[in-house]
């Protein structure tokens, strides 16, 4: 026996529930002679009458009446369960992951989180620091922030956030005993200290100045994983350290550290939100991208 499809179950359902084909056939958006097809056809595959039918009335039958008790709780489960699905669609509700490196959840997101809270008080937001570059579909994240250079190419990418840049620091102490270096191939005489990311590899310094692009494998007594630990290392003249100038300001403005290569900071385009298809995209991350837009235009 061929297994009837829902929607022929459906049709049974309503028509048993109303008593009536032209009431049922209005509800189901099909028309009447329809609906009588399909209610015969369901029949002659189950093998079984299920509607007692007569010119002016239709009950169900012994068994179509059993059917009908069991089918009820399982067809408005299904009708709750797509209504909670609709509430996804029209309303912003339910848990956003996001997959973002710490400076980014530091200095861009942190003031943001609250704001998108109050203004969506149906959502949860649960923020993952990761420096590592991963998968964000397969990991389970809605969307993921990285630098644009770092993007996939299938990605949807929205900028968002002030540009960020790097800077090369040191404390005053430090270059007084080792000297400043005037170009980035003088990093080879510094004691340099290097920021490790999560998959063992070290990050390589990059420069730019006019059209000349230098990356530079820098060598060094301390490797880190975090860049706090970097300003804090510099300030103590362990070495320079290659960090977001935004993570060494207060030191910066206090004097524990100085700049130097200043003439060769590279340009940063700032963070990215990505997530992987313009199609249907969740009532939730719509309501982050729309804030994220917002504050990029106040």
């Amino acid at each position: 026996m061929d297994r009837p499809s829902l929607a022929d179950l459906q049709a049974f359902a309503t028509v048993a529930r109303l008593r009536s084909f032209r009431r049922a056939a209005g509800e189901l958006h099909v028309s009447p002679s329809a609906l009588s097809h399909t209610l015969r056809s369901l029949e002659t595959r189950l093998g079984v009458r299920l509607l007692n039918r007569t010119t002016r009335s239709v009950s169900p039958t012994e068994a179509g009446q059993r059917l009908l008790a069991r089918l009820a709780p399982t067809l408005q489960e299904l009708d709750d369960a797509l209504d909670e699905i609709n509430s996804f669609r029209d309303s912003p509700v339910g848990t956003l992951r996001l997959n973002v490196p710490r400076a980014a959840a530091e200095y861009v997101l942190a003031p943001l989180a609250s704001r998108f809270l109050r203004e969506n008080p149906g959502m949860r937001l649960e923020i993952v620091i990761d420096d590592s570059l991963i998968d964000i579909v397969a990991a389970g994240f809605d969307a993921g922030v990285r630098f644009g250079e770092r993007l996939a190419q299938d990605m949807i990418a929205v900028p968002f956030g002030p540009a960020q840049r790097f800077v090369v620091v040191a404390s005053p102490a430090y270059l007084a005993e080792h000297g400043k270096p005037a170009a980035p191939q003088q990093l080879s005489a510094h004691r340099c200290i290097r920021i490790r990311f999560p998959n063992g590899s070290i990050y390589r310094w990059e420069f730019s100045r006019g059209d000349e692009k230098i990356e530079v494998e820098v060598e060094g007594p301390l490797d880190v994983g975090e860049m706090w630990l970097m300003v804090r290392a510099a300030e103590d003249g362990v070495g320079l350290a290659y960090v977001y100038e935004q993570s060494a300001a207060s030191a910066l403005a206090a004097g524990r550290l100085v700049t130097v290569l200043d003439d060769w900071r590279p340009p940063e385009p700032g963070f990215f939100l990505y997530y992987p298809s313009r199609r249907l995209v969740p009532a939730g991350l719509r309501a982050f991208i729309d804030l994220l837009q917002k504050t990029a235009e106040s």
